[in-house]
C-alpha cells in the first residue's frame, strides 16, 4: 500500500465518510476535526513586475489536497482540474464531511490568450486517487463557491453575469437548479457565503461596492431587494460559526490607500454594517477561525504593483485580528511572500496556511494568540489561487 493510499485511508476512517469498512456518521463532526485543506492552483498566468502575463503552452491547472493532521501539514494528492487566479481566492469549497470538493474556473486558456470560463468541477476526495467525477456549467466568470452545512446546496458567484448559480447536491452529485439575478453585468458578484443555519447567504458585489442577502428555503434561493454597503470594492467574505456576524475584505481601488475590513451584523433586521477597521493596502481575503475568536487577513501590501509604483512593496502581509463580537483588534502581523492569495486555519485555530502565486507554495504558520511563526512550506505545481477547508 502506498504512502498516499495510507494517508487518505487514515483520514477517511477518522472522518464521518465511510470507505472500505470505516464507520459512518450521520452528521458532520465539529470544526476541531477538520482534517483537509484543498488548494486550487492556476498554471495559466504569472506576474512580472506587478503585471499579469499569460503563460504560453501552460501545463494543466491542478488541485492539491493537504493533510492538516500531519505535522507539518503536507500535500497528499493532486488532481488535474480547471481553476483560475482571477477572482477572490474562494473558488474552492469543501463538503462538510470532506467527501468532495468543488472548484470553479473563471478563465481558460484559448488561442494563446486568457478567456472567460464558467466551469464547476466536482472532485471526489475519498477516491483513491482523488479524481474529478462531474463537470458542470455555472455562470460566466464563475468565482466564489460555497456549500451549506448539510451538504445539500451549493452556490457560485458569477462575476461576469451578475448572477449566483444554484446547485442541489445528493451525495456527491450536483444538479443545476437555476440562477439568481443579484445585479447587472457590471456589479461583479465575487463571493457568496452561506449562514450556518442554511437560511441565508451573503453576496459581495465588487463591481458596484454592494452587498446583498439571499434568502434560502431548501433549493429555493431568492435575492432580497435591498443593497447595502461596507467599503470600496468588497471582495471576500466569511461568517462567524454562530452566524451572528459576517466579515468582509474591501479591496479598494488598488492605488495605495490603506484599505479595510468590515463587520456585518447578521442578527439585525435587515443585516447592516456595524464596524470597519483599516488593515492595509489591498486585503485579498479574510477568514474566521473555527473557534470564532480570530480573523486572518491576507493583505497584498502593494506587492502586486510594479516596482515603479510609489506604494510598491516586496512582500504581502498576514494580519490576525482578535474578534470580540463586532469589534476587531490587530494582535499579530508578519511578512509573507510576493503575491499571496488564500488563507485557512486548522481545526484547532492554531495553524494558518497562506498561498503564494509567484512562489507556487503554501506557507505554514503557527499562531499562539499573539504571534506568528513560519514552520514550513508546501510546494505547489501551479500558482496557488484558492484555498479552503470544510465549513462547519
Amino acid at each position: 500500500m502506498s504512502d498516499l493510499t495510507k494517508a487518505l485511508l487514515a483520514i477517511a476512517c477518522a472522518s464521518p465518510v465511510a470507505i472500505g469498512g470505516c464507520a459512518l456518521a450521520p452528521s458532520a463532526p465539529p470544526a476541531s476535526s477538520i482534517r483537509l485543506a484543498v488548494s486550487a492552483n492556476d498554471a495559466k498566468g504569472e506576474y512580472v513586475d506587478g503585471a499579469p502575463r499569460t503563460v504560453q503552452n501552460p501545463g494543466p491547472d491542478t488541485v492539491s489536497i493537504i493533510d492538516l493532521t500531519s505535522s507539518p501539514p503536507r500535500a497528499i494528492a493532486e488532481v488535474e482540474a480547471p481553476t483560475s487566479a482571477v477572482g477572490p481566492p474562494l473558488s474552492v469549497a469543501v463538503a462538510p464531511d470532506e467527501s468532495f470538493a468543488l472548484v470553479t474556473a473563471a478563465t481558460k486558456f484559448v488561442g494563446g490568450k486568457i478567456a472567460p470560463n464558467n466551469i464547476l468541477s466536482v472532485i471526489d476526495l475519498k477516491a483513491s486517487p482523488p479524481r474529478v467525477i462531474q463537470t458542470l456549467q455555472a455562470g460566466m466568470g464563475a468565482a466564489g463557491v460555497s456549500i451549506n452545512r448539510t451538504g445539500t446546496l451549493a452556490l457560485v458567484a458569477d462575476r461576469r453575469d451578475g448572477t449566483v448559480s444554484v446547485f442541489t447536491i445528493s451525495g456527491k452529485v450536483l444538479t443545476a437548479a437555476g440562477k439568481v439575478k443579484v445585479g447587472d453585468e457590471k456589479s461583479g458578484p465575487t463571493s457568496v457565503v452561506i449562514t450556518p443555519d442554511g437560511k441565508r447567504a451573503l453576496v459581495t458585489r465588487n463591481g458596484d461596492d454592494g452587498l446583498m442577502i439571499l434568502n434560502i428555503d431548501g433549493s429555493k434561493v431568492e435575492a432580497t431587494k435591498r443593497v447595502f454597503y461596507a467599503g470600496l470594492a468588497p471582495w471576500s467574505a466569511d461568517i462567524t460559526p454562530d452566524g451572528a456576524f459576517a466579515v468582509i475584505s474591501n479591496m479598494g481601488r488598488n492605488q495605495g490607500d490603506l484599505d479595510t475590513v468590515s463587520v456585518v451584523d447578521m442578527r439585525a433586521n435587515p443585516p447592516r454594517t456595524v464596524n470597519t477597521v483599516t488593515v492595509g493596502f489591498g486585503p485579498e481575503v479574510i477568514k474566521v477561525s473555527p473557534d470564532g475568536r480570530w480573523c486572518a487577513v491576507v493583505v497584498l501590501n502593494g506587492a502586486n504593483r510594479p516596482a515603479s509604483h510609489p506604494y510598491h512593496s516586496a512582500n504581502g502581509i498576514l494580519v490576525v485580528l482578535r474578534r470580540d463580537g463586532a469589534q476587531l483588534t490587530k494582535v499579530a502581523e508578519t511578512p509573507i511572500t510576493r503575491w499571496p492569495q488564500g488563507v485557512v486555519f486548522s481545526g484547532d485555530s492554531r495553524t494558518i496556511l497562506v498561498q503564494n502565486i509567484t512562489e507556487k507554495n503554501i506557507q505554514v504558520f503557527s499562531f499562539d494568540g499573539s504571534s506568528l511563526r513560519e514552520t514550513a512550506k508546501i510546494p505547489l505545481k501551479g500558482g496557488g489561487a484558492a484555498l479552503r477547508t470544510a465549513e462547519r
